[in-house]
């Protein structure tokens, strides 16, 4: 019989809801026992390595790979044309949109590896497959692809230009989707009957995803059960598992996808990359496990970058400064394809995420997604949320100034009021909570904004710069799909979790078990955490989107409903006593049902224990206390709050660090408040990058100029600070848990308010914008720049 033990720890203690629990992972990670991809060696192996173009656009006339084969060691070379003749392919594609004049998008066909030519430095064209990295590196150096250069664009304004280069044919001036949303006429005559109009060009800087972990995969082929296996780190098995089976053309149950601990993704992970495949049917082929991972340099071309947007923002507003109407035009880049680049960024979440938390009647999103020779852009760590609320909030402090209105208070005066809840925008999203007019004045007080005065005068004494910036934000989780929630009771005496959701780095292990602990009373401590095997799943949307708390933890306590459910006829049984008369409560044994008016009772876990492989019981009864459901997900939420940053720029240099930052957060209910701040921490931290640091350039035949970390700049320790960390929960009312998510809202807040900051701090020179990232060289250029036409 299990031990009883104290359930107070778990409904009320310290492994409460709401209570900082430790993350369950921590001691194994911190002793360097997790097992990545990269720490999995199957008996046989065999090892592969990429071989990728050195060009950004050039027609293939040919693949020599006969030195490569005759490298020692070498097993065997595959080009695009042996996995198509195997009946490989297409490459996943996304989703299905349309169009301004209602057409379908145009979706090119993409085999695993290129066939007929190249179309961004980096693309595989063939795979080496040795019995050694070394051999297999050697052959990859020794393979020769003929490649006729064409000429390459970068940009996707030009892209998108008359007689650019085309990425694809049949895909007219390089644009995938002509997206359109709004009423066009009504947003028109807003603006014309406005008694002022902002207006502003935004670029928003292309990044490298830069997980700790980079991406690795073992391929294997079972030809007795004609069964493929993939270990890889990713978002999500079961979503993972169904762009396998596309491509693979074999039915879901013959693939299994196995993913261990997972270095960080922030979006990337969470495609179906040409390497998967090429592994895959080399497995089939050679008949042995074949292993991949990717170099931190390869790393560069071969993952999917993020944001890379050049947007037109226009912002009506009537003589008071309220908003009448927004309208948002331009583009985004999506790169050479869609197998691991997305569309929504810059159209369907520009739609939902602009709007943020202020009253706006009318907007209009008119923006092309387009090809380019470059890596392909997809989800990054908020993935057209963060961009939007960067829009927005620069659009507002421009406005402010330009109106000769204070800038918190044209916030104030545009906010949508708790009273006015629920409140149903353009984009047809419906706010259900939040408390935002509250959550500024908080922030204001936090950050001390009107000891900001004496502040800048003691940076000035300094001969320093400082400047202070407002970042309110609202994002819209991802949308909603259907989640496991599955409930195992142990042999051992454990209880295992069973969802689709993918821990990345963010500790779900933790906060699920709370709920788990909560609703059922069992022992915190004997709780396990199953995610990352497609076998154990019946439904799962990985993890994405700010929502895996609001889709698992709806799925975990669906789920102890019915295995309450079961224990009543259960314990019914074992008691001797009508189901009718069981109650289920949570005392300090734990679960218990008991009967009612009685003080004849029986724990979870004795009860879990006392049936396990019971033949004598009636069969019309349950066999055991798990239970395996799928939960519908419930609607968006809509996590807000407020950052505000300080800044000082040396005006020598050019340097900006930031010396102060607050953050007002409404993240609902919060389930584990220690894991809560990690994330916003970990938000924040890459939002600066983004602000001062980080952007992927491309010189004019589309060859990377920032290929490495000595080129490519990330946020280091002294680059950040201690973020002062402030919760406003106003909980959700649209799941059962009242969570909002908040794993990308730091980007959200973070950019917003750090350039706001940088453009207040510079305003002393009369300069109004400086686009992402404000590194040394652009600060001092436009202060110098300043300074000559003020001369």
């Amino acid at each position: 019989m299990n031990a009883p033990f104290d359930a107070i720890d778990a409904a009320e203690g310290k492994y409460a809801i709401g209570q900082p629990v430790s993350r369950k992972e921590d001691p194994v990670l911190l002793r360097g026992q997790g097992r990545y991809t990269d720490d999995i060696n199957l008996p046989g192996q065999l090892y592969a390595v990429m071989v990728r173009s050195g060009y950004a656009h050039g027609a293939i006339r040919g693949i020599d790979t006969e030195a490569a084969k005759a490298v020692p060691g070498v097993r065997a070379v595959f080009t695009g044309a042996d996995l198509v003749a195997a009946g490989l392919g297409p490459m996943p594609s996304g989703g299905a949109f349309k169009n301004r004049d209602g057409s379908d998008m145009p979706k090119p066909t993409q085999p695993p590896l290129t066939t007929d030519k190249v179309r961004f430095v980096g693309d595989p064209v063939a795979v080496v497959v040795a019995e050694t990295w070394k051999a297999a590196k050697d052959g990859a150096e020794a393979v020769i692809v003929d490649i006729d250069p064409l000429p390459a664009v970068t940009d996707a304004r030009t892209a998108a230009s008359a007689g650019a280069p085309l990425v694809h044919g049949g895909t007219p001036g390089n644009v995938i989707l002509d997206f359109h949303h709004g009423e066009t006429g009504k947003v028109a005559e807003a603006f014309a009957r406005a008694a002022h109009v902002t207006r502003m060009k935004i670029l928003n800087s292309r990044l490298a995803v830069c997980p700790m972990e980079p991406r690795a995969a073992i391929g294997e082929y079972h030809p007795g059960e004609a069964r493929w296996v993939l270990h890889l780190g990713c978002q999500g098995t079961f979503p993972m598992r169904g762009m396998l089976s596309a491509v693979l053309h074999a039915p879901v149950e013959k693939v299994r996808v196995l993913t261990g601990n997972v270095g960080g993704s922030f979006g990337m992970k969470s495609s179906c990359y040409p390497e998967y495949i090429a592994i895959l049917h080399a497995a089939r082929t050679l008949g042995q496990p074949v292993k991949w991972r990717d170099e931190r340099s390869e790393s560069f071309l071969s993952d999917s970058h993020g944001r890379a947007h050049d947007m037109e923002q226009e912002l009506a507003f009537d003589a008071e400064g309220r908003i009448l109407a927004l309208r948002v035009t331009g583009y985004g880049n999506i790169g050479a394809y869609l197998s691991n680049g997305t569309v929504l960024q810059p159209t369907g979440n520009v739609v939902k995420n602009t709007i943020s938390v202020y009253a706006t009647p009318l907007q209009e999103i008119v923006t092309k997604a387009v090809f380019t020779n470059t890596t392909p852009v997809g989800p990054y760590r908020g993935a057209g949320r963060p961009e939007s609320n960067y829009y927005i909030e620069r659009l507002l402090d421009t406005a402010a100034k330009e109106m000769g209105i204070d800038r918190v208070e044209i916030r104030r005066r545009n906010h949508i009021r708790p009273d006015q809840l629920p409140w149903t925008t353009p984009a047809g999203t419906v706010y259900d909570s939040g408390d935002f007019p509250a959550i500024l004045e908080e922030a204001l007080a936090a950050a001390d904004w009107d000891g900001f005065a004496a502040r800048k005068r003691a940076s000035r004494e300094r001969g320093k710069l400082r400047g202070i910036g407002i970042g309110q934000y609202l994002e819209v989780t991802g949308p909603p799909a259907p989640e496991m929630g599955g409930i195992r009771f142990e042999d051992d005496g454990s209880v295992t979790i069973i969802t689709g959701t993918l821990d990345y780095g963010q500790g779900h292990a933790t906060p699920f078990a709370q709920v788990l602990a909560a609703r059922l009373g069992v022992p915190f401590e004997r709780i396990r955490l199953l995610q990352g095997d497609s076998d154990e799943l019946l439904a799962g949307g990985g993890t994405g989107g700010s929502k895996s708390l609001m889709a698992s933890g709806t799925a975990i306590a669906e789920a102890s409903d019915l295995v309450i459910e079961q224990g009543r006829k259960l314990a019914a049984h074992v008691l001797e006593a009508a189901a009718a008369d069981i109650e289920f409560e949570i005392g300090r044994r734990g679960g218990l049902f008991r009967i009612a008016g009685t003080d004849r009772a029986i724990g979870i876990m004795e009860l879990a224990e006392r049936v396990r492989g019971d033949a004598s019981l009636p069969a019309d009864l349950p066999r055991t206390l798990s239970v395996r459901h799928v939960a519908k997900s419930p609607p968006f939420a809509y996590p807000n709050g407020c950052h505000i940053a300080e800044v000082e720029i040396d005006p020598e240099t050019g340097v900006t660090s930031v010396v102060r930052y607050v953050m007002v957060n409404d993240f609902g209910v919060i389930i584990n408040p220690l894991l809560v701040e990690g994330q916003a921490h970990g938000g924040v931290a890459q939002g600066i990058g983004q602000a001062l640091l980080e952007n992927v350039v491309y010189d004019e035949s589309g060859q990377p100029v920032t290929g490495s970390y000595m080129d490519y700049g990330l946020p280091r320790a002294s680059d950040t600070l201690t973020y002062e960390f402030h919760s406003h929960p106003v909980p959700c009312r649209t799941n059962v848990l009242g969570a909002k998510g908040c794993g990308e809202a730091g980007c959200a807040g973070s950019m917003p308010s750090v350039m706001n900051a940088v453009v207040d701090a510079l305003s002393e020179y009369g300069i109004t914008h400086i686009d992402m990232p404000a590194t040394p060289r652009r600060v001092w250029e436009a202060i110098e720049a300043a300074k000559a036409a003020r001369a």
